[in-house]
């Protein structure tokens, strides 16, 4: 699995101008899968990203977790994360998970999230989407579960 996952004052994300998950203080996740994960990557990626020390305390050192600063995780699926454009001017998306499996263990890691105490919104897995953030910092990162 791969996320890019983004510290936001707040995010947004509709479909058909309709707004279908918001989300103020805490972390935009950007979500792909690859078609080998599991379960287990699953767990680890959620947990790790939950726990991530990247909220400032008081002395403005990026020392919190999402936990500890009550934020919030707003979790959209974005197959393109496996898009390869090594060759040619069009990617390839064969590293990305088929639709069955990317949509069952994007619903699995929202269903961790939630069970670890942090209030969670989702966007429409594979519907087109429009996605704003207030990027806080900015601080955007890259995390894999290999």
């Amino acid at each position: 699995m791969r996320a890019v996952v983004q510290r936001v004052k707040s995010a947004r994300v509709k479909v058909n101008g309709k707004s279908v998950g918001a989300i103020n203080k805490g972390l935009l996740v950007l979500l792909g899968v690859a078609p080998e994960d599991t379960s287990k990557e699953v767990e680890y990626l959620a947990k790790k990203i939950v726990g991530l020390r990247i909220f400032e305390d008081g002395n403005g050192k990026m020392n919190l977790s999402l936990d500890e600063v009550g934020g919030e995780m707003l979790v959209v699926s974005q197959f393109t994360l496996y898009g390869d454009c090594r060759k040619g001017r069009r990617p390839s998306f064969v590293g990305a998970a088929p639709p069955e499996l990317a949509e069952k263990l994007y619903e699995e890691f929202v269903n961790v999230v939630d069970l670890l105490g942090i209030k969670t919104e989702t966007g429409k897995f594979g519907a087109m989407m429009d996605v704003s953030l207030v990027n806080q910092g900015p601080v955007t990162l890259i995390v894999e579960s290999k």
